[in-house]
């Protein structure tokens, strides 16, 4: 594994990690992930960390906002092991929480701010927070289920916090009617009065060897039945996976750009667009949300060195309004990930780069967050047109027969399976579900089993082809139709409800809902706008079915079982003809 030579060790203090002796070719730094960046950050102090809106902050004035967060959060009762959620967008006051957070010691619990409130209480109550930290744009879900959670305090944060004065004028006047929380509540409290209790001078909680591996933030997903489950992921997790991104993206310099338009609540946002821009010395240019239509003007402003996106955002791209004769050159990387890369797609922005004076390839990711971010990746020598390429440094691959740990011989498709030292530590009071993802195989290595089918081929390239699991994937976000159902089926007129994936032109897939009513309601329009009222109460906006189907009976299988593939081809047929 002669990799040293490619990184020159005075770039950046974490290639001093690089190791080519070690089993996994790199050391894991024994420190936090504050540690971890506070390495990076010593050698380029006033390099940018990131900008927002045109606010720009250093690593020195990063690290200090760091600090003085975690004596604001220590001041306010947090302590070693405590689980904060962080309800709230890619913002500055979101990114310097965690580190603060893991400062202390305490756990991030993050959460999709356009969650149902009924899924906001379930979040918190999984995981029994006593703080939460909430964007002002959530209030009304919050308050209508606060008492309903163990929840002591709310930090109320607004997206315009740290925008420049004249922009944040404007949001406060866009949003003035939106964001009302009860004053009178002694629980309530504004950033900017939490920010002024910051008396403490708390010392930094440094983790090292076994404590290094206990739960450092909790993300969420469906894991492989598509149930939410609370993932736990540690200080080596992230940290190891910084020195993976530093080893494949040899060539990225303190000074890059990285768009951080990925949501913090999902791993490939908060382990790529932040913990590895910051262990890079890049700037992470934070984008709160995602705007197809300003796509354009965004890439013209900030000339981000590198892109990682779901297809959707590079649909976005090659459709930008304002770019037709712009100069791409300044781009190093475009990654795609979060879903399957069509390879027409693929071909439409090769074509576009091309054209706009880069060489840039895009190259395609495969990752979960039950691996934290990218497990493998389609680039140098592990690039491949129509493959997730490689697994990243430190990581192993290989595919065996479904609900087995038999593993099968090259060119032949089963179970894509992972190890390496990015694996979550497991599923947050759910062994059942840990022990059926996390498996022990002959080798005595623990292997994550994705639920996904893949071929790996003789040069180890591996060759994505499905979903076991029956998941949707809108616009990058992972839709999880028994949740669907379980929500549906809980209005007493309905009988059975069965949930598929259906082409969409531009999110590639939206959840459509077949639903069975009981006797007498057939063709109730009252009931059928109960149903859907129900769904936008109860589900993120991206889980709502964007069509509903009433149908007198579903169709089965054999064996008496809803035929999902049944609907799933009929549904296709009936959007592609």
């Amino acid at each position: 594994m002669q990799v040293l030579n490619k990184y020159p060790v005075e770039k950046n203090p974490l290639y001093a990690y690089i190791n080519n002796d070690s089993a996994l070719g790199f050391d894991i730094p024994d420190v936090s992930m504050f540690g971890m960046i506070k390495i990076s950050a010593e050698s380029h102090p006033d390099a940018l960390a990131y900008e927002y809106y045109g606010a720009k902050c250093t690593y020195k004035e990063l690290i200090e906002r760091i600090e003085k967060v975690s004596n604001a959060y220590f001041d306010l009762g947090v302590r070693k092991g405590d689980i904060v959620t962080i309800l709230m967008p890619n913002t500055p006051e979101s990114v310097i929480s965690i580190y603060a957070l893991n400062r202390l010691g305490a756990v991030s619990n993050i959460v999709h701010p356009l969650s149902a409130q009924e899924e906001i209480k379930n979040y918190l109550n999984s995981v029994e927070s006593k703080f939460l930290l909430t964007i002002d744009l959530c209030c009304r879900k919050v308050s209508a289920i606060l008492d309903e959670t163990s929840v002591q305090k709310v930090i109320v944060a607004s997206a315009g916090e740290t925008m420049p004065v004249f922009m944040k004028f404007a949001y406060s006047l866009t949003n003035k009617n939106k964001n009302s929380f009860p004053r009178e509540d002694s629980r309530y409290i504004t950033w900017k009065s939490f920010m002024k209790q910051a008396h403490s001078r708390v010392k930094e909680y440094k983790p090292t060897g076994a404590e290094n591996e206990e739960v450092a933030i909790i993300l969420h997903s469906g894991g492989t039945t598509g149930t939410p489950k609370d993932i736990m992921l540690s200080n080596k997790n992230f940290n190891a996976f910084g020195m993976q991104a530093i080893i494949t993206l040899y060539d990225v310099s303190v000074g890059d750009k990285i768009l951080a338009i990925l949501p913090i609540f999902h791993g490939f946002g908060l382990g790529v667009c932040v913990h590895v821009s910051f262990c890079f010395g890049a700037c992470s240019v934070l984008i709160p949300s995602f705007d197809s239509k300003k796509f354009g003007s965004i890439i013209k402003k900030y000339k981000p060195t590198m892109l990682f996106g779901v297809p959707t955002l590079y649909e976005a791209m090659v459709k930008a309004e304002g770019v037709e004769n712009f100069d791409f050159s300044f781009l190093k990387y475009a990654v795609s990930g979060g879903d399957t890369l069509p390879k027409p797609l693929e071909d439409k922005v090769n074509e576009f780069l091309a054209s706009h004076n880069s060489d840039v390839r895009i190259c395609e990711g495969y990752g979960m967050t039950e691996g934290l971010a990218a497990l493998s990746l389609s680039v140098y020598e592990g690039y491949k047109s129509g493959t997730i390429g490689k697994p990243l440094i430190g990581n192993e691959m290989c595919v065996v027969k479904p609900d087995t740990t038999e593993v099968l011989p090259a060119n032949e498709e089963g179970e894509l399976c992972v190890t390496g030292p990015t694996i979550m530590i497991g599923y947050r009071n759910n062994e059942m579900e840990t022990v059926k993802t996390l498996r022990r195989h002959e080798d005595g290595k623990l292997w994550l089993h994705t639920g996904d089918m893949a071929v790996i081929d003789e040069g180890g390239f591996v060759h994505y082809k499905l979903r076991i699991k029956r998941l949707i994937i809108s616009s990058g976000y992972n839709v999880y139709p028994t949740q669907i159902e379980k929500v549906i089926e809980e209005i007493p007129e309905v009988v059975k409800c069965a949930v598929v994936a259906m082409p969409h032109p531009y999110k590639k897939e939206v959840a459509k809902a077949y639903v069975v009513l009981d006797k007498g309601y057939k063709g109730n329009t009252f009931v059928q706008d109960k149903i859907k009222q129900h769904c936008k109460k109860n589900l993120a906006h991206h889980s709502v079915p964007y069509k509903y189907e009433f149908v007198s009976e579903l169709p089965k299988t054999p064996y008496g079982k809803v035929d999902f593939m049944k609907l799933q081809t009929e549904t296709a047929k009936a959007v592609n003809g």
